[in-house]
């Protein structure tokens, strides 16, 4: 199962943003999705989740600004980024569990400025 995160770039604050994270090599149904983030000095945070059908939660920090999406038959998961501040400026991962186990892909970079 490989697990490939894009959309990263730099921005404004204020700005937006939209992150993919596609799913590929299983064969079987991909659950819960993770967006986390990791930003310089500071530990992995998760961001947002959604389950397989479509139930979301969010961390206070991205609740309001931040919408977590999936497309099951497409195996793929978003994460639109909108009013960015200095502080979202982090390392963004996704993560899937399918059958059992918990996956992830690589990073990709946020950056915003003030």
């Amino acid at each position: 199962v490989q697990l490939q995160a894009s959309g990263g770039g730099s921005v404004q604050a204020g700005g937006s943003l939209r992150l993919s994270c596609v799913v590929s090599g299983s064969s079987f149904s991909v659950e819960n999705m993770n967006w986390y983030r990791q930003a310089p000095g500071e530990q992995l945070e998760l961001v947002a989740t959604i389950t397989r059908r479509g139930a979301t939660d969010y961390r206070s920090r991205a609740k309001g600004r931040f919408t977590i999406s999936r497309d099951n038959a497409k195996n793929t998961m978003y994460l639109q980024m909108d009013s960015l501040r200095p502080e979202d400026t982090a390392v963004y991962r996704c993560n899937a569990y399918v059958r059992d186990k918990f996956y992830w892909g690589q990073g990709t970079l946020v950056t915003v400025s003030s």
